[in-house]
């Protein structure tokens, strides 16, 4: 099935979660957000939300910085 991660396609075996996601990815999830469909997921529900044929997702990383 295909998806898009970060507006480029992506071909995965079936639906999975995004925590599975992450995982064949290889990255972290405490280190990233997600939106699944426009939506930001919060992390506890990474388990719970199913990526599908067709869905968007972005995955952005975490920057520190600031101070001065």
């Amino acid at each position: 099935m295909t998806i898009r991660v970060n507006g480029e396609p992506l071909e995965i075996d079936g639906p999975l979660s995004i925590t599975a996601l992450l995982a064949h990815l290889r990255i972290d999830p405490r280190l990233v957000a997600v939106e699944h469909n426009l939506t930001v997921v919060k992390r506890p529900l990474y388990d719970a939300t199913s990526v599908t044929e067709g869905d968007e997702i972005e995955i952005v990383n975490f920057v520190g910085g600031g101070g001065s």
